[in-house]
């Protein structure tokens, strides 16, 4: 059992490190609204959440596409087929934000191990491994493994029992708040980083982030001066 104070850290993937905004023009094409890509991935969340509540699963990117046509259909939009293959080009290669490598450099030269946990499939064909960003952690794990999404209590236990290691020696990282909640709701320290059109949520006796990070840079640096 790993016994060091130092956490493992554990990194969301889609938007915490890949550039979700890489995917508006899609949208841009498709409804003429480059913001209905917000609405989308919000209700992506929502629906992915209710299919773990109702007891069903179905991979991250076809759910996806099923949200996409969803909206299609309240706009009164016809989906063309152009659209639907664009959206499944730009899942599998959004790039990583300009600001991840320097500091994934800088944490596992300061020697923390780090791992990812993401909402999507994992492999050669998946954004995570086109970005080029898997070489830089010792492990990559998917919600896949469990047949259920974040923030189920599952998914963290899981992962946990996977490492070896206690709920309190893994460090969750991502820029959507629910998942630190869920996160730390399992035992895990929590860490928000902010991304655009992403905050905090402010409520007494819900688990508040251990760090809170205006950019990698600024995370980086505050990981390194808890634990480094």
């Amino acid at each position: 059992m790993h016994t060091t104070d130092r956490p493992t850290l554990v990194f969301d993937v889609n938007e915490t490190l890949l550039d979700l905004t890489t995917l508006e023009p899609v949208f841009a094409r498709a409804f003429g609204d480059a913001a209905m890509m917000r609405v989308w991935f919000s209700e992506l969340i929502l629906y992915s959440q209710t299919l773990t509540f109702a007891g069903h699963y179905r991979p991250f990117g076809e759910l996806g596409m099923a949200v996409f046509t969803m909206l299609a259909t309240v706009k009164g939009i016809a989906v063309h087929k152009d659209d639907t293959a664009a959206l499944g080009h730009a899942l599998t290669h959004m790039p990583p934000h300009g600001d991840v490598e320097a500091g994934l450099t800088r944490l596992r030269a300061a020697g923390f191990r780090l791992v990812t946990l993401t909402n999507s499939p994992l492999g050669a064909e998946s954004a995570l491994f086109r970005a080029g960003l898997d070489r830089f952690f010792d492990g990559n794990f998917s919600v896949a493994e469990v047949a259920a999404f974040k923030p189920a209590p599952a998914v963290y236990e899981h992962l946990a029992t996977s490492l070896n290691l206690a709920p309190a020696q893994l460090c969750m990282i991502a820029c959507h708040i629910w998942d630190t909640i869920g996160a730390q709701a399992c035992g895990y320290r929590g860490a928000f980083l902010h991304r655009t059109g992403n905050a905090p949520l402010p409520i007494a006796d819900i688990p508040q982030p251990d760090i809170i990070a205006r950019d990698m840079t600024d995370l980086t640096d505050q990981l390194i001066a808890h634990w480094g």
